[in-house]
Protein backbone atom coordinates (compact mmCIF):
# COMPACT_ATOMS: atom_id res chain seq x y z
CA UNK A 1 0.00 0.00 0.00
CA UNK A 2 1.22 3.52 -1.05
CA UNK A 3 1.53 6.27 1.25
CA UNK A 4 -1.11 7.90 -0.72
CA UNK A 5 -4.02 5.57 -0.15
CA UNK A 6 -3.34 5.45 3.45
CA UNK A 7 -6.32 7.35 5.41
CA UNK A 8 -6.26 7.25 8.71
CA UNK A 9 -9.86 8.14 9.06
CA UNK A 10 -11.00 4.87 7.45
CA UNK A 11 -9.28 2.75 9.65
CA UNK A 12 -11.25 0.89 11.61
CA UNK A 13 -10.76 -0.27 14.77
CA UNK A 14 -9.74 -4.60 15.84
CA UNK A 15 -13.40 -4.35 17.89
CA UNK A 16 -15.47 -3.44 14.95
CA UNK A 17 -13.95 -5.56 12.74
CA UNK A 18 -14.65 -8.27 14.91
CA UNK A 19 -18.04 -7.19 15.70
CA UNK A 20 -19.11 -7.42 11.78
CA UNK A 21 -17.33 -10.89 12.01
CA UNK A 22 -20.65 -12.94 12.84
CA UNK A 23 -23.14 -10.84 10.45
CA UNK A 24 -20.44 -12.08 7.69
CA UNK A 25 -20.52 -15.58 9.20
CA UNK A 26 -24.05 -15.26 9.15
CA UNK A 27 -24.23 -14.28 5.06
CA UNK A 28 -22.01 -16.56 4.19
CA UNK A 29 -23.45 -19.53 5.06
CA UNK A 30 -26.77 -18.15 3.76
CA UNK A 31 -24.93 -17.69 0.52
CA UNK A 32 -23.75 -20.91 0.80
CA UNK A 33 -27.07 -22.70 1.69
CA UNK A 34 -28.81 -20.76 -1.15
CA UNK A 35 -25.98 -21.82 -3.76
CA UNK A 36 -26.38 -25.53 -2.40
CA UNK A 37 -30.06 -25.19 -2.74
CA UNK A 38 -29.70 -24.21 -6.47
CA UNK A 39 -27.34 -26.96 -7.41
CA UNK A 40 -29.25 -29.62 -5.37
CA UNK A 41 -31.99 -28.54 -7.70
CA UNK A 42 -30.79 -28.36 -11.19
CA UNK A 43 -29.88 -31.86 -10.37
CA UNK A 44 -33.07 -33.48 -9.10
CA UNK A 45 -34.36 -31.91 -12.18
CA UNK A 46 -32.34 -34.15 -14.02
CA UNK A 47 -32.79 -36.81 -12.46
CA UNK A 48 -36.66 -36.60 -12.38
CA UNK A 49 -36.43 -35.95 -16.60
CA UNK A 50 -34.31 -39.09 -16.34
CA UNK A 51 -36.76 -41.09 -14.40
CA UNK A 52 -39.91 -39.63 -16.52
CA UNK A 53 -37.87 -40.91 -19.71
CA UNK A 54 -37.21 -44.54 -18.43
CA UNK A 55 -40.80 -44.52 -17.65
CA UNK A 56 -41.75 -43.60 -21.54
CA UNK A 57 -38.98 -45.97 -22.44
CA UNK A 58 -40.69 -49.20 -20.39
CA UNK A 59 -44.05 -48.10 -21.97
CA UNK A 60 -42.82 -48.06 -25.80
CA UNK A 61 -40.64 -51.86 -24.34
CA UNK A 62 -44.28 -53.05 -23.11
CA UNK A 63 -46.15 -52.53 -26.50
CA UNK A 64 -43.45 -53.51 -28.37
CA UNK A 65 -43.81 -56.73 -26.48
CA UNK A 66 -47.36 -56.91 -27.32
CA UNK A 67 -47.26 -56.13 -31.13
CA UNK A 68 -44.36 -59.03 -31.04
CA UNK A 69 -47.04 -61.23 -29.50
CA UNK A 70 -49.25 -60.32 -32.23
CA UNK A 71 -46.94 -60.50 -34.85
CA UNK A 72 -46.35 -64.44 -33.59
CA UNK A 73 -49.38 -64.92 -34.00
CA UNK A 74 -50.21 -63.27 -37.51
CA UNK A 75 -47.21 -64.97 -38.50
CA UNK A 76 -48.47 -68.54 -37.97
CA UNK A 77 -52.02 -67.71 -39.94
CA UNK A 78 -51.05 -65.18 -42.29
CA UNK A 79 -48.59 -64.98 -45.40
CA UNK A 80 -45.49 -62.44 -45.27
CA UNK A 81 -46.89 -58.86 -45.65
CA UNK A 82 -48.97 -58.77 -42.54
CA UNK A 83 -46.47 -59.85 -40.45
CA UNK A 84 -43.49 -58.27 -42.06
CA UNK A 85 -45.26 -54.96 -41.46
CA UNK A 86 -46.32 -56.15 -38.37
CA UNK A 87 -42.56 -56.64 -37.80
CA UNK A 88 -41.56 -53.08 -38.92
CA UNK A 89 -44.01 -51.53 -35.93
CA UNK A 90 -42.22 -53.93 -33.26
CA UNK A 91 -39.06 -53.06 -34.15
CA UNK A 92 -39.83 -49.28 -34.85
CA UNK A 93 -41.14 -49.11 -31.24
CA UNK A 94 -38.27 -50.97 -29.60
CA UNK A 95 -36.02 -48.31 -31.50
CA UNK A 96 -38.14 -45.37 -30.13
CA UNK A 97 -37.57 -47.20 -26.47
CA UNK A 98 -33.83 -47.86 -27.04
CA UNK A 99 -33.84 -44.17 -27.53
CA UNK A 100 -35.63 -43.22 -24.90
CA UNK A 101 -33.68 -45.34 -22.63
CA UNK A 102 -30.15 -43.57 -23.86
CA UNK A 103 -31.44 -40.07 -23.31
CA UNK A 104 -32.45 -41.45 -19.66
CA UNK A 105 -29.47 -42.63 -18.97
CA UNK A 106 -27.95 -39.57 -19.88
CA UNK A 107 -29.88 -37.22 -18.02
CA UNK A 108 -29.58 -39.48 -14.65
CA UNK A 109 -25.89 -39.12 -15.13
CA UNK A 110 -25.92 -35.28 -15.45
CA UNK A 111 -28.18 -35.11 -12.25
CA UNK A 112 -25.87 -37.09 -10.27
CA UNK A 113 -22.09 -35.87 -11.17
CA UNK A 114 -20.06 -34.00 -9.12
CA UNK A 115 -19.15 -30.53 -9.80
CA UNK A 116 -15.56 -29.83 -9.05
CA UNK A 117 -16.25 -25.87 -8.67
CA UNK A 118 -19.55 -26.15 -6.98
CA UNK A 119 -20.72 -25.71 -3.58
CA UNK A 120 -18.57 -28.40 -2.03
CA UNK A 121 -15.39 -26.56 -3.31
CA UNK A 122 -16.89 -23.43 -2.28
CA UNK A 123 -17.31 -24.60 1.08
CA UNK A 124 -14.11 -26.06 1.33
CA UNK A 125 -12.31 -22.87 0.27
CA UNK A 126 -14.15 -20.66 2.85
CA UNK A 127 -13.61 -23.35 5.65
CA UNK A 128 -9.88 -22.71 4.45
CA UNK A 129 -10.27 -19.00 4.35
CA UNK A 130 -11.07 -19.03 7.84
CA UNK A 131 -8.64 -21.23 9.15
CA UNK A 132 -6.13 -18.92 7.31
CA UNK A 133 -4.73 -21.71 4.97
CA UNK A 134 -4.62 -21.71 1.32
CA UNK A 135 -5.62 -19.03 -1.16
CA UNK A 136 -8.64 -16.53 -0.92
CA UNK A 137 -9.39 -13.93 -1.84
CA UNK A 138 -9.24 -10.64 0.92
Amino acid sequence: MSNSEFNPKSRRSTFELLGELPGQIVALVRAELEAAKAEFAGKAKNIGLGVALFVAAAVFAFFAVLVLVALAVIALDLVLPLWLATLIVALTLLLIALVLALIGKNRVKAGTSSDPDGVTASIRSDVDAFKGVGKYEH
